[in-house]
């Protein structure tokens, strides 16, 4: 009855992210400056558009038929805006160089760390810890949300526009779920009431990870099952860093951790490789530029016959694919 208005999910999740973001500033007071917002936005795209378009662009150079001038004039934003937006949300500085840092190296984690293709960081989070490990005035505030139910309604709703499309609920549940048994059998062991329990339960910033972090299609595991066992596992590495070894912000920490064990659920556990196109578009559409030349610079994999058709067959047309590029 009702036309979707979004033609990409991930158009949603932009709008969505951004409503967070002025939910933040205008009703939990936080304190972030106008102009690190703007930086970190500024950085995640540019380093988009460098890693994305320039470079592929630079390595057709020397091929007898070079790409158009015209793919120099493409932008894959939609992955940049959401990873920018992520580290708005999360991250908290009080110094330019430390903003440019988490978000270009967030933005080049995608394209440094890759298996058959696939990242597996999640851009916003590598770039988070990272930023943490490197420079002194960097934090993430666990209690920015604080624990009033409503937000929670709020997540869980605007988390639903999101998944349903894309079909990641079954991440969200299993650390959720698994994160809430290790935290229920603590309180009946301590002899703690049930709130709390709740009051763990009930944190914005951990429902906001485990709905809008833990779920990115393109950097977690592709079968249902490997994603299960690694939500599982993410929860239950969160539970011992927060409990047994005192660490803030320990979901962050404990998927930077496991998610270098990505390729191996997918290897030990096959599926289809999940697509942006697969949801904006009834019909296939070619592998972007960038991921023929950063996760295979050499074309090892192609005869040479396709090689030159794969190059001679217009590569701005790559390029020009980039609001449906995956590699967000």
């Amino acid at each position: 009855m009702f036309k979707d208005p979004f033609k990409d999910v991930r158009d949603a999740q932009i709008v969505i992210l951004s409503l967070f973001l002025f939910l933040g500033v205008g009703n939990r007071d936080w304190t972030i400056r106008p102009d690190l917002v703007v930086v970190i936005v500024i950085s995640c795209l540019v380093t988009q558009w460098l890693a994305a378009v320039l470079l592929p662009w630079c390595r057709a150079l020397p091929r007898t038929y070079g790409p158009d001038l015209g793919a120099l004039m493409t932008l894959p934003w939609r992955s940049a805006a959401i990873t920018s937006l992520g580290l708005c949300l999360l991250l908290r500085t009080n110094h330019v160089p430390t903003a440019i840092l988490a978000a270009c190296l967030a933005i080049a984690s995608k394209f440094a760390f890759r298996n058959h293709g696939k990242h597996f960081f999640n851009p916003a989070n590598f770039g988070i810890v990272v930023a943490l490990l490197l420079t002194s005035d960097a934090w993430v505030s666990p209690g920015q949300w604080g624990t009033d139910w409503w937000y929670g309604l709020l997540f869980v709703g605007a988390a639903g526009v999101v998944l349903g499309k894309v079909g990641r609920w079954d991440t969200s549940v299993a650390f959720l779920g698994t994160f809430a048994g290790l935290e229920l059998a603590r309180a009946q062991w301590l002899g703690y009431d049930w709130h709390v329990w709740t009051h763990q339960l009930g944190s914005g910033s951990l429902l906001l990870f485990a709905f809008f972090m833990l779920t990115d299609p393109r950097s977690i595991p592709d079968a249902r099952v490997g994603r299960l066992a690694w939500a599982a596992s993410i929860a239950g590495l969160t539970y011992v860093l927060q409990h047994w070894f005192f660490v803030a912000a320990a979901p962050f920490w404990a998927l930077f951790a496991i998610a270098p064990l990505t390729p191996m659920f997918d290897e030990f556990w096959p599926a289809p490789r999940f697509r942006w196109s697969q949801l904006s578009s009834p019909t296939p559409i070619q592998a972007p530029l960038s991921e023929l030349t950063l996760s295979d610079p050499n074309n090892t994999h192609c005869s040479d016959n396709h090689r030159k058709e794969s190059w001679n067959a217009s590569p701005a047309s790559f390029a020009r694919s980039g609001s449906r590029s995956p590699l967000s």
